[in-house]
């Protein structure tokens, strides 16, 4: 454990600019704002709010800030509550808004830092909620490296319908049922209207909820943070405590680098693997370990999953919402379980000052009659579902998920096309057959640019009942909603000249999750002669964040990221 001398360090930033008869001006704006001559001599802790009307995901986070704040006062801090954006993936979801979504966690991180550092505050913390939130977050945390407790919005509670709990993935799944014919308009409509009952993040093990557990595994949030039901006094206190713990950090000098080490990721990639998260949490949190200096590349994830189980029965691969898992627990007694049984480090310093292994001391069991976490003994699969993949069609490597419903390989046809849009309307008209790999390419990081999801395609495979006859390839990537065999983050892109390129109707395409493989059957020969013919398409756009996005961004085997 790292604890800094207490000199002065917990005004360590802010006297920078509030301390000195030469710093008149700042203290002037800064009583306008509310600051008293008492102020002045507290640590200034800047509570960064993701809140916004967008999203339901978000919607609540304004409330969450103000008790973050009140937890910072109570401790004798002064907090500074400052907004940054946020975007709906959920509802650009299939249209070019989507191009946005990985963009967004840029710009949440850049705005972070910005703010933070501008301001000169001496620890922060950062409530997010939808799924770019959060990483935006962490990377702004890592880049600073001052005090910092994160705070997770929380899970939305399940809507119903005919005594079934829908979200929004459902509505996604019906809109291929309605193209099917096995349901009516009118149902799409009743379960449209019953899917998103109030705040809080999608209800799944989709990317906000992955996210969020992931960074509780790094030690960055309290525990069970990452599995609270958004509209909650369990959430309340949260909150309250984060405002708390981080007048502690900064007291006693612990930063995100005493924290955010090589094992903390691992045990991060261990409890996303036991959870059956999204494929995101593959681009994010190798994004999240280059902020903070930390080595982490794709075959870390091979390493990890490769000794941890699947052991939660969640949605989109399992049963169950989060809102179920917060009942009978949340990720606490999970994260226990693992640390007993030597798969996550139970040693590693967290943002309560204490390792993980004493924040969990006291956590009990799950209870013994609960379907929901399974026991060691009996995984829901025996190795972690996030599969990476290599061969000629993804050299850098490419990113699957096999949750163990699908099967382990898969071969077929390629059906080729050059955006999500084309792809799903060729879904939803019955065009993709049983044995047809749909290609979904030029929708990488640069090509689309933005790296789009493709929660519409793989819902519209599933909801027409081809979830195990056909599987989906692309070099953009997946919700943490996707389920069916898919294969997303393909590296190098299309849009680079990568193999996904040159790729045409009819090519015979081997998916091997067990040899960990993806290939297209063709001669090197003919790869060869095809490459020689392939042109660079010019960018889709040059002017705007999405140009310069396009100009500044690496390979998605890297983590996507701006600043390499």
């Amino acid at each position: 454990m790292t604890t800094r001398k207490k000199t002065s360090l917990h005004r360590e930033w802010s006297r920078a600019v509030t301390d000195g008869v030469e710093r008149a001006a700042s203290r002037a704006m800064l009583h306008a704002v509310g600051f008293t001559a008492a102020d002045f001599q507290k640590s200034q802790v800047g509570i960064a709010s993701t809140w916004s009307q967008v999203t339901p995901c978000n919607m609540h986070i304004d409330r969450l800030a103000r008790r973050a704040a009140e937890g910072v006062a109570a401790a004798g801090g002064k907090p500074v509550i400052f907004n940054t954006i946020t975007i709906s993936d959920g509802i650009s979801m299939g249209t070019l808004g989507m191009r946005y979504s990985l963009v967004s966690r840029e710009i949440i991180a850049d705005s972070i830092e910005a703010v933070a550092g501008c301001e000169a505050f001496d620890g922060l913390v950062a409530i997010g909620g939808c799924d770019k939130n959060m990483p935006g977050c962490l990377i702004a945390m890592a880049r600073l490296n001052r005090p910092a407790v994160f705070v997770y919005g929380g899970t939305i509670k399940p809507g119903c319908h005919h005594g079934r709990a829908v979200d929004i993935v459902s509505v996604f799944e019906a809109v291929g049922q309605k193209a099917r014919g096995e349901i009516s308009g009118r149902e799409l409509t009743e379960i449209e209207h019953k899917a998103i009952p109030g705040a809080g993040s999608c209800g799944g093990m989709y990317t906000a909820n992955t996210m969020a557990s992931a960074i509780e595994a790094l030690g960055m949030s309290l525990p069970n943070s990452g599995a609270q039901n958004a509209v909650s006094a369990a959430k309340t206190r949260d909150c309250r405590e984060a405002g708390r713990a981080v007048m502690e950090l900064i007291r006693r000098g612990i930063r995100p680098s005493d924290i955010l080490s090589r094992e903390a990721f691992l045990n991060a990639i261990a409890l996303v693997m036991a959870m059956g998260g999204s494929t995101n949490a593959v681009l994010h949190l190798l994004a999240m370990a280059h902020a903070a200096n930390v080595k982490l590349e794709l075959d870390d994830f091979t390493r990890v999953a490769e000794r941890t189980p699947v052991l939660a029965d969640l949605k989109p691969s399992g049963q169950h919402v989060v809102s179920a898992l917060v009942r009978i627990g949340g990720t606490a007694p999970l994260m226990k379980m693992l640390i007993e049984e030597g798969l996550m480090n139970g040693d590693l310093l967290t943002v309560t000052g204490k390792t993980l292994r004493q924040n969990l001391e006291k956590v009990r069991a799950y209870p013994r009659n609960q379907r929901i976490i399974r026991p060691l003994g009996d995984p829901i699969k025996p190795t972690g579902h996030l599969v990476i993949m290599r061969g000629n069609l993804a050299p850098e490597g490419a990113v699957a998920k096999i949750s163990g419903h699908e099967g382990l390989q898969f071969r077929g046809r390629a059906k080729v096309y050059e955006s999500e849009e084309a792809a799903l309307d060729a879904i939803l008209k019955g065009r993709v057959k049983k044995g047809h790999v749909v290609v979904i390419r030029n929708e990488g990081p640069r090509g689309a640019p933005g790296m789009r999801e493709m929660l519409s395609p793989t819902s519209a495979i599933m909801g027409r009942g081809l979830g195990k006859d056909v599987a989906l390839i692309t070099d953009g990537r997946f919700s943490g909603g996707s389920h069916g065999f898919v294969v997303g983050h393909i590296s190098p892109e299309a849009a680079v000249g990568g193999p996904i390129a040159l790729v045409r109707d009819g090519d015979a395409i081997v998916i091997d999750a067990v040899k960990r493989r993806m290939d297209v059957e063709l001669p090197a020969a003919e790869l060869k002669k095809r490459r020689a013919a392939w042109k660079q398409p010019p960018p889709r756009e040059t002017r705007g964040v999405l140009a310069k996005y396009a100009r500044q961004v690496g390979s998605a085997s890297y983590g996507a990221i701006t600043d390499g």
